[in-house]
């Protein structure tokens, strides 16, 4: 059984669990340095241990260099944490997809990087939730998105996004925009939503949906509340009582909400921004009963500053529990920020939780 980490590193014996550990999570509170090597570390160092009476604690790294003591090249605990600067070489890379007409090869990528092709797939894979070429998919589409937005033509927002022929953008029109470029550019007016409430142990589940899936899970206590919030969030659809038939998909997601570690086999009609798809991607790889915070979601996008944005994303969710907003939680891990009551995402976390045992 692992040794159960204390919180603070202001203890010899709580840095010591930490180097024993190599405990990632004491890096940058304290270094620790070797007398017979002149070399200083962070806790995490995969390096061989230490005998204590060689070592010696210091509060940062200027301390550790003004007692004589070097960097180790191994975990460089004189530069940001490896997670900061693998989330650094990322985002210098989603840029450059970003700002390119075309997308670069992964080897320019790479070397840009100063990695090898291969290990730059796997980090940029790891960092973001998804590949270069994906990533620079999704930028295609929200250039596309917005030209459309603006009112320019269909024809020339499919080739101002890189799109080489108009057939290779409508092959992808509906992964880009849930619907036909002209009506997207129309503002989605006349598309028909259906809806239906079912009742949940968490209260009320409007249940909306479009030709091509779910569109939205809202969950709450009011009727007329939840039907109110999808008009809001459909702007320019006609909403529409649901056919009898809708209400075989209303009892799955029912089922859903209340064992949500099960999964959801319907159809999602997932809506939103580039960045915003790129959030929920990472949301729904979380495994049930296991959390990130939203800065920890914003690493794994490559944009560790874009904390807010995250914030701002899992707000804009319109599909609760099926892309699982539940599961992100704030730095000291409190439940916050949750659209449909924090007593509703209390009970799905612990829920998640209670399955996985």
């Amino acid at each position: 059984m692992n040794a159960i980490l204390p919180a603070q590193y202001d203890t010899d014996e709580a840095r010591w669990i930490a180097i024993r550990t190599r405990d990632k999570r004491a890096d940058g509170r304290f270094v620790y340095a070797v007398a017979t090597t002149g070399v200083y570390c962070h806790p995490s160092c995969a390096a061989r241990p230490a005998r204590p009476e060689n070592v010696s604690f210091h509060l940062d790294p200027a301390s550790a260099e003004r007692a004589g003591f070097r960097a180790c090249k191994r975990c460089k605990p004189d530069q940001p944490p490896r997670a900061e600067r693998e989330a650094a070489l990322v985002a210098a890379a989603c840029r450059a997809i970003e700002a390119a007409e075309e997308l670069p090869s992964l080897e320019t990528l790479a070397a840009s990087a100063g990695l090898s092709p291969y290990h730059f797939h796997r980090l940029f894979r790891r960092v973001t939730g998804v590949t270069p070429k994906a990533y620079a998919a999704a930028q295609r589409a929200r250039r596309v998105q917005d030209s459309l937005q603006r009112g320019e033509s269909v024809t020339g927002a499919i080739y101002d996004a890189g799109f080489n022929s108009s057939g290779r953008f409508y092959a992808a029109a509906d992964g880009i925009l849930g619907m036909r470029p002209s009506a997207y550019r129309a503002g989605g007016a006349g598309e028909a939503i259906r809806h239906a409430l079912g009742h949940s142990t968490l209260g009320l589940v409007l249940v909306a949906g479009t030709e091509r899936g779910i569109c939205a899970i809202m969950l709450g206590d009011d009727p007329a509340a939840l039907e109110a919030d999808l008009a809001s969030r459909f702007p320019r659809a006609v909403l529409e009582p649901a056919e009898p038939a809708f209400q075989s998909w209303v009892e799955r997601v029912v089922a859903f909400v209340d064992a949500p570690g099960t999964g959801l086999e319907l159809p999602l009609d997932i809506r939103g921004t580039a960045f915003q798809r790129r959030v929920w991607e990472v949301l729904q790889s979380i495994p049930p009963g296991q959390t990130l915070s939203y800065a920890e979601v914003a690493s794994r996008l490559g944009q560790p500053s874009a904390v807010r944005a995250v914030a701002g994303a899992c707000a804009a969710n319109k599909l609760a529990v099926a892309v699982p907003c539940h599961r992100v939680i704030g730095k000291d891990g409190a439940l916050t920020g949750y659209r449909w009551g924090v007593a509703r995402k209390r009970a799905l976390l612990q829920r998640e939780a209670e399955a996985q045992r």
